[in-house]
């Protein structure tokens, strides 16, 4: 149990779509950091036979080998299956107000096929 338990502590799994190309930023001695958007819709049915589609947004990062792979294979709108952990933080604005955020760091994705090229190959 201890093993299961160790594994999915802090685990987040999206399937969305990019809202900006990834962002490749170097620093030195060769490290490399992606930072892009993930959008994910979720549809529920209100009750009376209406539907709402409800659309969250997510930042991702990614470092080192990884990030340079989301730069090289990711584009804005691409469908892609993302797999990470939550981190939050905070920061002194240039106002000097606290500011917090929420980010998912990656450690794996995968590209997923959009709709029309998948009923194409059929």
């Amino acid at each position: 149990m201890e093993t299961t338990e160790k594994l999915i502590r802090n685990r987040v799994q999206l399937l969305g779509n990019l809202g900006m190309d990834p962002e490749l930023r170097e620093f030195g001695a060769g490290k490399r950091k992606a930072r892009f958007s993930i959008a994910t819709n979720e549809r529920f049915g209100m009750g009376d036979g209406q539907f709402k589609e409800d659309t969250q947004w997510h930042t991702v990062v990614a470092w080192g080998r990884l990030a340079q792979e989301a730069a090289e294979q990711l584009r804005k709108g691409s469908r892609v299956a993302v797999e990470g952990r939550l981190v939050h933080g905070q920061y002194d604005g240039k106002d000097g107000k606290k500011r917090y955020f929420t980010e998912v760091v990656m450690t794996a994705f995968q590209v997923q096929e959009a709709k029309a090229e998948v009923a194409e190959a059929a």
